[in-house]
């Protein structure tokens, strides 16, 4: 879904027949201003999506913007204002602090766990746990923060985790069948390996034939052995229950990268609000 029909499919879902409110209250020649102002601390996020959202909404709207995406903002900091037919202004209110709150939360969310392991080689990566049909502006919001998308859906990279290595009889077969798969139907794509203990970490090594390799729900120092017995053949990824308190220690392993799916399956948006310039 691109960013367009993500907006197009969100004001049908939310104006439907018309924002009768506004048709109410408002005269249809009313001109007016609105601010977005911050009410919490942290990296705002959305600011290009709010842009498309007015200019779907009313393209004879204007907007000054005065905070740029990915900047750091604080409390009473104004981000933009926007301009035009009231009308139109209260149609797109909602919709943009949907989509700024969530996505700033998000940045703000993985900027700080950016900061935790700032020093060492690994880098952070977000996951597949995203809200639905809105999963491109949720990694757009990750690499905003400064963190990297895995992949973007089940499409672009085949990822064998502990569900597909049983039903395929196994982590050597898993493998085999992967390869196979990607060569007879000619695709271009990375296989990534999911491992559950080192054991399975030294026979998927056996194999051989991926391209990154994850230690799923292991301890640190089980990860810093399975960094090691990888010796940078492959790439290698942490995973699982990773948190703010532990993630330091996993990133000091040597680890190539370390998704956490918090970044987006739980986080809290950032208070902000759309108020009008009286």
């Amino acid at each position: 879904m691109s960013v367009e029909e993500i907006i197009r499919e969100a004001i049908k879902e939310d104006v439907g027949s018309g924002d009768h409110a506004s048709l109410l209250a408002v005269p249809d020649t009313a001109c007016g201003k609105a601010e977005l102002r911050i009410k919490e601390d942290g990296v705002i996020a959305g600011v290009d999506i709010a842009l498309q959202v007015f200019k779907h909404i009313d393209r004879l709207l204007k907007t000054t913007i005065f905070i740029l995406d990915g900047n750091t903002v604080k409390i009473n900091d104004i981000v933009f204002v926007v301009e035009g037919s009231v009308r139109s202004i209260l149609i797109a209110e909602r919709l943009v602090l949907n989509i700024m709150q969530r996505m700033s939360g998000i940045a703000t969310k993985t900027k700080y766990f950016c900061e935790l392991i700032k020093g060492t080689n690994a880098r952070l990566l977000d996951t597949r746990k995203t809200t639905p049909n809105f999963r491109l502006l949720e990694k757009m919001a990750v690499r905003i923060g400064g963190g990297y998308n895995h992949r973007m859906g089940l499409y672009d990279m085949i990822m064998l985790k502990d569900n597909h290595i049983d039903y395929a009889g196994g982590i050597e077969n898993a493998i085999k069948k992967a390869n196979d798969y990607v060569k007879s139907n000619h695709l271009d794509i990375k296989i990534e390996i999911e491992t559950r203990s080192l054991d399975e970490v030294e026979k998927a090594l056996s194999v051989g034939g991926f391209h990154r390799m994850m230690f799923d729900n292991f301890t640190v120092e089980n990860v810093r052995k399975g960094v090691e017995m990888v010796n940078k053949r492959y790439e290698t990824e942490a995973s699982g229950n990773i948190n703010e308190h532990t993630i330091r220690q996993y990133a000091q392993t040597s680890v190539d990268f370390i998704s956490v799916g918090a970044l987006t399956h739980s986080v809290k948006g950032l208070d902000m609000s759309l108020k009008a310039i009286i």
